[in-house]
C-alpha cells in the first residue's frame, strides 16, 4: 500500500511538474480548490448551473477554472472576456470540445457540436447561405401563413397552446427545410424530439462521467452505473430516422416531379451533377446539416412559449403592444412582417423576450486548438469547454437595471423609435460559432408576437373559486444546454368580434 500512495505521488508530481513547465510558470484563472485527481468534479453543478456560476464569480471574478480527471473548463461571465476571448480571438476559439457521449451515440455530427474543420466549414456554408437575411425574406409569407393557422388552431382550443406552438414551428421548419406539410401528430418530428431532450440533458459538463473520463466507454456492459450502450442505441437508431426520413420523402418527391421547392430540393439538385463518393459525402453533408434546424427550432418554441408568461405577468406591456398595433393595423388585418419598421414596441418585444428569459442561459461550449495566455492566465488547449455565462451578461444590472422584470423599453429611443443593441445578439452565440438561423428566429419571433397580440389577450387564469392562478417564471424544465418553460396556466382570449372574425376569414386565404 505505502509503495502504491508512493508511485502515486510520483506521477501526480510529474505531471505537475510537466503542466507547470508548458504554461510557463503563468498560473490558471482563479476558481475552487482543486482537489488531486478528481480536480473539481464536485464543484461543477449539475443543476441550474447558472445559478451556481453566478454565485461562484462573486468570489473568484469574471473568468474561473474548473479541472474534472485533467479536463479544464473555463467559464467565462462578462462581455468583455466573452468578446475578447471568442470574438476578437475568434479563429483560436471556434472549435467544439470532444463529447464522448456524443460520439457513443453517433450524434457527434450535428453542426452546433461538429468539431472545427473542413466538414465544418462545408455544412456552415450550406446554413450560412440558406438563412442570410436576404433568403430569410422570400420565407415571410409562408411563416405568415402557417402563423394564421396557428391562430386558428388557438382560438378553437386555447388551453393547448403550448401543443399549438410546437405545432407551428415544426411547420414551418418542415416546410422550409422539406417542402413538407406537417399534419396533426404527424410522426415525423418524434425522433429529432427525443434526441434533442437526451442531447441537451448530456452537453453539460458533470452530467455525464464519460465526457471527463472518455475510457469508460469501455467498461463492460455488467457494471450498471456506466452502462452508455443501451442508450446509445436507442439514439443511433432516432439520428438515423432523423436525418433520412425528410430526405428520403423529398428524393421521392422529385423522382415523381410533385416536389416543393425547399431547402433540401434546392441543394439535391445542385449535387445531381456529382457521382459516386463525392456524391455520397456531399449528400450526407446535406442529410445532417438540415437535420440540425430542429435543434434551433426547439429554442424558438421555448421564446414563443416565454411570451406568454410575459403577458401575463406584465398586462402594461401587453396594452401598449396592442395601441401600437391598433395605430397601424386600423384592426381590419393581421400584421405581416412589411409593418415592422413602424412596430418599434413590438420588434423591442422581441429583443427582450431574448434577454429576459433566454434559452441557452451557458451558451454551447466552444474549445481552443491552441494554448493562450489572456490576462496573464494560462489557458490550454485540447478538449476544454469554454461555457458563455450568457446569464450573467444579460441579466447583468450594470447593463440592464432591474434585469429579471421585462421591459420592452430598454430597447426604445426618447423618441419611441427602436434601439438597436449588438449586445442581445449573445443569445444566439457568439463569433463563427453563432448561430446561423438566428434571422430565421428573428423574423418568426415578430411574425408570432404582433399576430397574437394583435387578436388575443392572455391574463392570468384563475381557479374554481376565482382567484388568480401565479405564474411563475423560474419554473424551467432543466435541459441544462437549452431550457423550457415548464407547464403553466393562463387564459387566452379573442379580443371581440371583430378580431374572431378576423381570425377566421385568415385561415382559408
Amino acid at each position: 500500500m505505502v509503495d502504491f500512495l508512493a508511485i502515486f505521488a510520483f506521477l501526480y508530481l510529474l505531471l505537475d511538474f510537466r503542466d507547470h513547465r508548458r504554461r510557463r510558470g503563468l498560473p490558471y484563472p482563479p476558481g475552487p480548490f482543486c482537489w488531486p485527481v478528481i480536480g473539481n468534479l464536485l464543484d461543477v453543478p449539475k443543476l441550474s448551473p447558472w445559478v451556481a456560476y453566478a454565485d461562484m464569480s462573486k468570489k473568484h471574478g469574471d473568468i474561473m477554472y474548473f479541472r474534472v480527471f485533467g479536463q479544464v473548463i473555463v467559464v467565462l461571465c462578462s462581455l468583455t472576456a466573452i468578446k475578447e476571448l471568442l470574438e476578437k480571438r475568434g479563429d483560436l476559439y471556434a472549435d467544439r470540445p470532444r463529447v464522448p457521449i456524443f460520439e457513443i451515440m453517433e450524434m457527434d455530427w450535428t453542426l452546433p457540436l461538429l468539431r472545427k474543420g473542413e466538414y465544418w466549414r462545408k455544412n456552415r456554408l450550406i446554413l450560412d447561405r440558406a438563412l442570410r437575411p436576404g433568403a430569410v425574406a422570400s420565407y415571410r409569407s409562408m411563416i405568415e401563413e402557417k402563423t394564421r393557422l396557428f391562430l386558428g388552431q388557438l382560438l378553437t382550443t386555447p388551453k393547448d397552446f403550448r401543443a399549438h406552438i410546437d405545432f407551428l414551428q415544426g411547420k414551418i421548419i418542415m416546410s422550409l427545410t422539406y417542402g413538407y406539410e406537417l399534419e396533426e401528430n404527424d410522426d415525423i418530428l418524434v425522433p429529432t424530439r427525443k434526441t434533442g431532450e437526451i442531447m441537451s440533458q448530456l452537453a453539460v459538463p458533470g452530467a455525464a462521467l464519460v465526457n471527463h473520463l472518455p475510457i469508460l466507454r469501455y467498461t463492460p456492459s455488467w457494471v450498471p452505473l456506466f452502462k452508455y450502450e443501451p442508450m446509445a442505441s436507442i439514439c443511433r437508431e432516432l439520428g438515423k430516422r432523423m436525418i433520412n426520413e425528410p430526405i428520403d420523402y423529398v428524393k421521392n418527391a422529385m423522382r415523381e416531379g410533385t416536389a416543393v421547392a425547399s431547402l433540401a430540393s434546392e441543394q439535391l439538385e445542385e449535387v445531381e451533377k456529382l457521382s459516386g463518393p463525392e456524391r455520397q459525402r456531399a449528400e450526407k453533408a446535406i442529410k445532417q446539416t438540415l437535420g440540425s434546424l430542429f435543434q434551433g427550432a426547439r429554442c424558438t418554441v421555448s421564446s414563443m412559449s416565454s411570451l406568454f408568461i410575459a403577458l401575463a405577468l406584465y398586462p402594461e406591456v401587453q396594452k401598449r403592444a396592442q395601441a401600437e398595433l391598433d395605430s397601424i393595423l386600423s384592426r381590419d388585418r393581421l400584421p405581416t412582417f412589411e409593418d415592422k419598421p413602424r412596430l418599434p414596441y413590438i420588434e423591442a418585444m422581441c429583443k427582450e423576450l431574448a434577454r429576459w428569459q433566454m434559452v441557452t442561459p451557458m451558451g454551447v461550449p466552444h474549445a481552443s486548438t491552441h494554448d493562450d495566455v489572456y490576462r496573464g492566465f494560462f489557458i490550454p488547449k485540447g478538449s476544454i469547454h469554454y461555457l458563455l455565462f450568457v446569464k450573467a451578461v444579460l441579466h447583468n444590472p450594470d447593463l440592464y437595471p432591474d434585469p429579471e422584470t421585462f421591459k420592452p423599453e430598454r430597447f426604445l429611443n426618447e423618441d419611441g423609435t427602436f434601439r438597436d443593441d449588438p449586445t442581445i445578439a449573445l443569445a444566439f452565440g457568439v463569433g463563427k460559432r453563432i448561430c446561423p438561423g438566428r434571422h430565421l428566429v428573428e423574423a418568426t419571433l415578430f411574425v408570432f408576437i404582433s399576430s397574437v397580440l394583435s387578436v388575443f389577450h392572455v391574463t392570468k387564469a384563475k381557479d374554481e373559486y376565482g382567484n388568480e392562478i401565479p405564474v411563475k417564471i423560474n419554473t424551467l424544465v432543466e435541459g441544462q444546454i437549452t431550457l423550457q418553460p415548464t407547464k403553466f396556466e393562463c387564459s387566452i382570449t379573442v379580443r371581440d368580434k371583430m378580431a374572431e372574425d378576423l381570425i377566421k376569414a385568415n385561415i382559408w386565404t
